[in-house]
C-alpha cells in the first residue's frame, strides 16, 4: 500500500492563446516537480489556453491548437516523471468542454469535464461549454484523486447544480484536487477559504485549492493557492501575486492523508488591491506587447497614484510622466508634479497646451457665435491633453495610462474624448478615498517584486492638500460633489448594493444630495461605457457586472417602496399547475 503522495502545485501566469508559451511554461514546472520526487503536476483551470479564453475557445483553430499541445506533453511522459493534470478545452462528440487531461505514462490517462459553469461577468462559460457530468476521481500512482474544477466546490442551491464533491466522496475519492481560476477580489481569499472548509467538513477529505496568478485584460488572478487537511488544519499557503511552485508531500495515517507544508502570510487588504493594480497594469502592458507607457501629470493625487503603480510594475525607465499646464495649473501643482517625478526616477516633461487650446477655440469661433461660453470650452483642455498623450503615444508606442478614480467616473467628472480615454486604468475600480489610503500606504510600504523605489514617492504635499480639479477651471471637485467620504459611501450603496434611494436616505444621507448622485450616475452610463479599460478589485464586478442601458427613462423618486397587493394575484394550485405543465 501506498503510504505517500507527493504533489507539485504551479500556480503560474499564462497568457491567453499563447498555447505554445504556456506549453513551455508546464514542462519547466514539470521539470521542477520531477526534481522534487512528485507524482503528480497540478497546473491551474484551461492552462493551456489561457483563462478567461472567452470566444476565442469556440475557434476549431484554437482548439486543435490546444489539443496539439496537451497530445505532445502527454507523450512527454513515457518517460516516467509525474502525471500532470493540466487544464484544456476538450472538444468531445460534437461537445466543447471545459477540462482537466491527467497526462501519464506517455497517454492521457483520463479526462474530467466542468460540471457546473458560471454565467456572469465575463464567465459566460454556459455559452461556450457543455456540461460535464459528476464523475468519479482518477487515479494517480494507484491513488484515487477527486478533481471538481473550480465552480465545482461552490454550492449553488439550484435543480442544474450539480455536487460533484459529494459523487467523488462517494466514489472514493480519497484527496481532492482543484484546478481553479479565481480572480481577486478584496477579502475573497476568506470566501475562497469558508467554501473550502464547507467541501472538507462534507466529504471528509483534505482538499488542495491551486490558482492562478496574471492579469487578463481587466482581471486579475491573485494565486494564493492553500492546502486543507481533512480536519481543517492549513496544510499550505502560497503567496499571492506572485507565481510559485510549491511541492506538497502528504503521508497516509489511520485518519486518512495528512501534510505539513509551508505557510506564507498574505497580502490582504489595501495592500492587496495595491497589488492587483500593479500586477494588473504590469500584465496588460507586457502581454500586449507595449514597449511601455505614458501619462499625464497634473500634480494631482489620482496620476500620483498611477505613476506610482506603473514604476512598481514596470520600471522607471518604461514610464515618462507629461504635465501639460493651461493657464489655470497652480504653481503648486507644477511644482507637486516635478517632485513625483523626481522620487519616481521617470522621464518627465512639461508641454504647455495653450496654443493648442487657444486654436481649437479660434476654430470654433464661428460655430460657437453668439452662444455663452461654458463647460465646453473647458473641456478643450483636456481634449487637448489627450490629443497630445495619444500623438506621443502613436509616436513612440508607448500606452497611455489613464488616470480616472472610480467617484468621479461613476459620475460623470471627467471628460469623453480627453482625460478619460487611453490605453488602460490601474485605478478604475478605485474610489477616491482610498486613493487617498493607498498613496499614503505606497508611501510606507513597497510589494514584493515592486520594481519602484522605496520609501516617500509620492510627496506627502499631493495626499495632504485639497484636490483640484481644471474640470471647473479653479473650482474644486468638491465645490459641486458633496465630501468624497460621503460620495464614497452613497456610490457603494448605489452600484455595489444596488439600495433604493429611500434606503440610503434612512440611513442619514441628505436626501438632494442621494438624489442628485443617482442621478448623475445614470447619466454617465454612457461615458463609461466608452472609458478605457482597468482592474477590477470588487467582488460586485464578478457577481454581475453593471450593465445599465444607456437609454433609460426610470429613476428611483427616493420615497418608500410600495407594498406589492398578493390579493391582486391569483396562483394556481399545485396540482392543476402540473396538469397544465403537463
Amino acid at each position: 500500500m501506498t503510504n505517500t503522495f507527493t504533489i507539485t502545485l504551479a500556480q503560474l501566469n499564462p497568457t491567453v492563446g499563447d498555447v505554445t508559451g504556456n506549453a513551455a511554461k508546464a514542462r519547466a514546472a514539470r521539470d521542477k516537480a520531477k526534481a522534487d520526487g512528485a507524482d503528480l503536476l497540478v497546473l491551474p483551470e484551461l492552462f493551456i489556453c489561457g483563462y478567461p479564453p472567452e470566444d476565442l475557445v469556440l475557434k476549431p483553430a484554437f482548439q486543435a491548437a490546444c489539443r496539439a499541445a496537451v497530445e505532445e506533453l502527454a507523450r512527454e511522459t513515457a518517460g516516467g516523471g509525474p502525471a500532470v493534470l493540466i487544464g484544456t478545452p476538450w472538444v468531445e462528440d460534437g461537445k466543447l468542454y471545459n477540462a482537466c487531461a491527467l497526462l501519464d505514462e506517455g497517454r492521457i490517462a483520463a479526462l474530467r469535464f466542468k460540471a457546473n459553469l458560471p454565467n456572469y461577468g465575463v464567465f459566460d462559460e454556459k455559452r461556450l461549454f457543455a456540461r460535464g457530468p459528476a464523475a468519479g476521481p482518477v487515479t494517480v500512482k494507484g491513488i484515487r484523486v477527486g478533481v471538481p474544477i473550480c465552480e465545482d466546490i461552490w454550492l449553488e442551491e439550484s435543480e442544474e447544480y450539480e455536487n460533484v464533491v459529494e459523487c467523488l466522496a462517494e466514489t472514493g475519492a480519497e484527496i481532492l484536487v482543484v484546478p481553479n481560476g479565481s480572480p481577486y477580489a478584496r477579502d475573497k481569499n476568506d470566501l475562497r477559504l469558508s467554501i473550502a472548509v464547507a467541501r472538507v467538513t462534507e466529504s471528509g477529505l483534505p482538499l488542495v485549492y491551486l490558482n492562478q496568478i496574471g492579469g487578463q485584460d481587466e482581471l486579475v488572478f491573485d494565486g494564493a493557492s492553500f492546502a486543507l487537511n481533512a480536519d481543517l488544519s492549513v496544510a499550505a499557503q502560497l503567496p499571492a501575486f506572485e507565481e510559485s511552485i510549491a511541492t506538497l508531500r502528504w503521508t497516509k495515517g489511520t485518519d486518512g492523508w495528512r501534510c505539513s507544508g509551508l505557510a506564507v502570510p498574505l497580502v490582504e487588504g489595501d495592500k492587496g488591491d495595491y497589488a492587483a493594480c500593479v500586477l494588473g497594469l504590469r500584465d496588460y502592458v507586457r502581454k500586449n506587447g507595449f514597449p511601455g507607457v505614458l501619462l499625464g501629470i497634473s500634480g494631482g493625487i489620482d496620476s500620483a497614484l498611477c505613476a506610482a503603480i506603473a514604476v512598481d510594475a514596470l520600471g522607471a525607465d518604461q514610464v515618462r510622466g507629461v504635465m501639460l499646464p493651461f493657464r489655470f495649473t497652480a504653481q503648486v501643482s507644477l511644482d507637486d508634479a516635478a517632485k513625483l517625478a523626481k522620487a519616481l526616477g521617470i522621464r518627465y516633461e512639461v508641454l504647455p497646451i495653450a496654443d493648442a487650446v487657444n486654436g481649437f477655440e479660434k476654430i470654433l469661433s464661428g460655430p460657437f457665435a453668439g452662444l455663452p461660453r461654458d463647460i465646453t470650452e473647458e473641456n478643450l483642455q483636456a481634449r487637448a491633453r489627450g490629443t497630445l498623450l495619444m500623438a506621443i503615444s502613436n509616436k513612440t508606442g508607448a500606452m497611455v495610462v489613464t488616470t480616472g478614480n472610480k467617484s468621479e467616473m461613476s459620475v460623470g467628472y471627467a471628460t469623453l474624448y480627453g482625460d478619460m480615454n487611453g490605453g488602460f486604468n490601474p485605478i478604475k475600480d478605485i474610489y477616491k478615498t482610498e486613493v487617498f489610503r493607498l498613496s499614503s500606504l505606497r508611501n510606507e510600504w513597497k510589494p514584493d517584486g515592486a520594481l519602484g523605489p522605496s520609501g516617500e514617492v509620492i510627496p506627502a504635499n499631493i495626499i495632504t492638500r485639497p484636490p483640484t480639479a481644471e474640470l471647473r477651471e479653479n473650482q474644486t471637485d468638491q465645490d459641486s460633489l458633496p465630501p468624497y467620504e460621503m460620495l464614497d459611501a452613497i456610490l457603494e450603496r448605489l452600484v455595489e448594493r444596488e439600495e433604493p434611494l429611500a434606503t440610503i436616505i434612512a440611513a442619514g444621507f441628505p436626501a438632494d444630495v442621494v438624489t442628485r448622485i443617482d442621478r448623475l450616475l445614470n447619466v454617465a452610463e454612457y461615458k463609461r461605457r466608452q472609458a478605457a479599460p482597468g482592474v477590477k478589485v470588487t467582488e460586485k464586478n464578478f457577481g454581475r457586472d453593471r450593465r445599465y442601458p444607456i437609454t433609460n427613462r426610470f429613476r428611483d423618486s427616493g420615497t418608500a417602496l410600495p407594498a406589492p397587493d398578493e390579493k391582486l394575484v391569483a396562483r394556481a394550485g399545485r396540482a392543476s399547475a402540473d396538469v397544465f405543465d403537463g
